[in-house]
């Protein structure tokens, strides 16, 4: 992790477990003895949670074009 954006990736997928265990302990490391890339962390970590709060829904016109679509729909057979 010598580049920052190399560290920042690094980062990123340690805190979506997409580094191995040798890779965790290096990121941890580097956590611990780094504020600005702890602080980078806890970001991600924030903005990780925030976004696995929103909940996507269709508007109500939409599905009710694709169920009269469905309705109306003839094969070409």
């Amino acid at each position: 992790m010598t580049q920052t954006f190399t560290a920042n990736l690094d980062v990123i997928r340690y805190l979506f477990n997409e580094t191995n265990a040798k890779e965790n302990l290096e990121i941890e490391q580097g956590l611990a003895f780094d504020t600005e890339q702890l602080d980078f962390y806890l970001d991600c970590l924030s903005i990780r949670t925030d976004l696995n709060k929103i909940k996507l829904e269709p508007q109500n016109s939409t599905l009710e074009k694709i169920f009269s679509y469905s309705r109306n729909f003839e094969p070409a057979i």
